[in-house]
């Protein structure tokens, strides 16, 4: 299997998924931390409805039309950061699910008579990791390098919102608005990664690993340091054997990463015994 390695189109697919693995486990971390399982899920589908209504008005393909779906993510971000604050007896994870449905709703409605509906919808769901290009992957780099470092100036305060909320509000904080920078910088990075790994690998990355994290420590530092390692050993087996199979990329690796879960997760339980 290492011969195929020497592909170009296989060494830019491994790549481009180390790439994602690498801050998707890190902003699964915190998905799971704030216990906002499906905001990912929520966040990833919106930026597909928003490359589905600039297909559907005829907005150019590229730029334009990753701006219009950033456009949309950028509103879910919004509408999530401040469902919290609008009625305490409806959990966030209502709000969530609700903007999922309605963002998975309606693009089946705008494609249903398409002639190219169901291959845009396909596209979006299972991405095309092994027909990613140079320049996507060079684009790819730099957005989540600044992104990275973004996430790593505050480091601390996200991490207290994401642990002890209640904190951060007494230590007076404007959580909404944090709250916000963190769902907006997240919709920057969904929407870029959705446009090239479709929106289940970018939900699978971003709660496969830290999930799978949990059953092997508790620890802040060893649940990120797992998460990457999990990320990337899930990342390169699927690509590899998508290739050796002839399977579609993103549905193996997240196959890939799931047996690394159940792996983990029976070999924690027969320690445990």
């Amino acid at each position: 299997m290492l011969e195929l390695l020497s592909y170009d189109f296989v060494q830019l697919a491994i790549l481009c998924v180390l790439i994602l693995a690498g801050i998707h486990a890190y902003l699964g971390y915190h998905v799971v931390s704030r216990g906002v399982i499906f905001v990912d899920l929520s966040l990833a589908q919106t930026s597909a409805l928003g490359t589905t209504i600039a297909f559907c008005v005829g907005v150019p393909h590229g730029a334009p039309t990753y701006f219009v779906s950033l456009a949309f993510t950028l509103l879910g971000a919004w509408v999530i950061s401040v469902a919290r604050t609008r009625d305490d007896r409806i959990p966030p994870e209502a709000f969530i699910g609700i903007l999922y449905a309605g963002a998975s709703a309606v693009p089946l409605l705008l494609l249903s008579h398409h002639a190219e509906g169901a291959e845009l919808l396909h596209h979006m769901i299972a991405g095309s990791l092994l027909t990613v290009t140079p320049y996507e992957l060079v684009k790819l780099a730099v957005m989540f390098l600044v992104l990275g470092a973004f996430f790593y100036v505050y480091r601390e305060r996200f991490d207290t919102i994401s642990r002890n909320r209640s904190e951060a509000v007494a230590r007076g904080w404007n959580v909404v608005w944090w709250d916000f920078l963190f769902y907006a910088a997240f919709a920057v990075v969904v929407t870029s990664a959705v446009a090239v790994a479709g929106v289940l690998l970018v939900f699978s990355l971003l709660v496969i690993p830290p999930v799978t994290a949990l059953f092997i420590t508790t620890r802040r530092g060893g649940r990120l340091a797992a998460g990457w390692t999990i990320a990337v050993v899930g990342s390169l087996a699927g690509v590899l054997a998508s290739v050796a199979w002839d399977l579609p990329a993103s549905p193996a690796v997240i196959a890939a990463l799931a047996a690394v879960l159940l792996v983990t997760a029976g070999t924690r339980r027969l320690v445990g015994r």
